[in-house]
């Protein structure tokens, strides 16, 4: 049987879309509830959401000149608006099914397809007033299993209506509503209507774990103690959608995020927020074209890489990277040493190094018998290497280590 994590191990890298009715107020995705509107307040949102620009080929081409592997798009969002033509609902984007234009542009640009679905809906009238509801000042009583039938209607829908999908992600089960959902029924439709998928955030049936806005510092392991797969959820700049306001991250802070994920066995799923009106802002652009050229030089030691083995302890400063099918180790260095760097546990285990970006050797040397340890000798089991003074012109260096067999 095929591995049906394969794909998803190797790519190791894809972009979030947060994109709806809620782009149009520029502040948050949860804007109805943090500001508690009522449907009658949102609706100046989802009446002017009309993306007259809109351009998925943008994103796409974007995505994947950063060296993005697939995508997941926010098909509905908790404020139940829908970007796909559902035929159980008319609260949805009118004049085009906008989640088939978005698969449709990155399949054409060979990425692979996540779509994601809101458990939680604050605007269908049986999803009931819980602690995040926009009205949950207002008690309320209802029968939910109406949008029980709706919530898998709509999920039928998409993994029905449009091709393969290789993820499917789920948001927002939270323990006073997991009783709602039905999860082991939708875990069976999926797996029935798109075999091989990948399912998240469906507690105890969901496939993989999705930490958000936190990076683990030694990976997440299963209660085996095995290695668990893994996808860590990232923004730009502090929120989910388009805002005005923001604080970005830096590129090599970002090139640093995905190192880090990297490192420890899990993915990087980084969020972009399309404006209101289809197109990616031009800071977006610039910090993905940014990755992208540091990716163009230092993709292998990204794509089908893990972390390193245990016997390989990471020098200060440093994270590593590892390709078990090349038997190759990448140092990824965050802070440009002075001259050299010791290895622990490298000794006698290296048949060559090169800087990844330009291909060029890099000298070491390693403790052999008769030498004294000292500032001019590693010790024993070390390899040294011997970096040139300045450091590359491209943040965040890379030296591949070619492993003996």
């Amino acid at each position: 049987m095929e591995d049906k994590f394969a794909w998803f191990d190797e790519a190791r890298f894809g972009m979030f879309i947060h994109w709806g009715a809620y782009s149009c107020g520029a502040r948050y995705t949860w804007l109805k509830s943090h500001e508690k509107m009522t449907t009658e307040q949102y609706n100046k949102y989802t009446d002017h959401f009309d993306p007259d620009l809109f351009d998925p080929q943008q994103w796409a081409k974007a995505a994947k000149a950063a060296g993005m592997k697939y995508f997941v798009l926010t098909s509905k969002h908790h404020d139940g608006f829908c970007l796909f033509d559902s035929k159980y609902t008319d609260y949805k984007y009118k004049k085009q099914d906008l989640l088939r234009g978005v698969i449709d542009a990155f399949r054409a640009e060979g990425l692979r397809v996540g779509v994601y679905y809101s458990l939680p809906d604050w605007h269908h009238p049986n999803y009931p007033h819980d602690a995040r509801h926009p009205q949950r000042d207002i008690p309320q009583e209802c029968d939910y299993l109406p949008y029980r039938e709706y919530l898998h209607n709509q999920i039928r829908e998409i993994l029905t209506n449009y091709g393969k999908i290789d993820i499917v992600w789920f948001d927002g089960s939270y323990p006073d509503t997991a009783h709602i959902w039905d999860m082991p029924a939708i875990r069976a439709m999926a797996q029935e209507l798109q075999p091989g998928i990948l399912i998240s955030r469906l507690p105890g049936y969901d496939d993989f774990k999705t930490p958000e806005q936190n990076i683990p510092q030694q990976g997440l392991f299963n209660d085996d103690g095995t290695p668990a797969h893994w996808e860590g959820c990232q923004v730009l700049h502090g929120e989910w959608c388009y805002i005005r306001e923001k604080k970005w991250k830096t590129v090599p802070e970002l090139i640093q995020m995905l190192i880090r994920h990297t490192s420890r066995g899990g993915n990087l799923l980084l969020n972009v927020g399309p404006t209101s009106r289809g197109l990616l802002d031009k800071h977006t652009v610039e910090l993905l074209e940014g990755l992208g050229e540091w990716m163009k030089w230092n993709s292998k030691a990204i794509y089908n890489c893990t972390g390193a083995p245990a016997e390989f302890p990471e020098p200060e400063g440093c994270r590593y990277t590892y390709n078990k099918e090349r038997n190759t180790l990448y140092l990824h260095i965050l802070s440009w040493p002075d001259r050299r760097i010791d290895l622990p546990g490298l000794g006698e285990k290296v048949e060559y190094a090169q800087l990844l970006c330009d291909g060029g050797e890099i000298g070491f040397t390693e403790h052999m018998p008769g030498n004294v340890n000292g500032p001019r000798n590693p010790a024993k089991g070390t390899l040294r290497l011997a970096l040139p003074v300045t450091s590359p012109e491209l943040p965040i260096p890379v030296v591949e280590l070619f492993l003996k067999k």
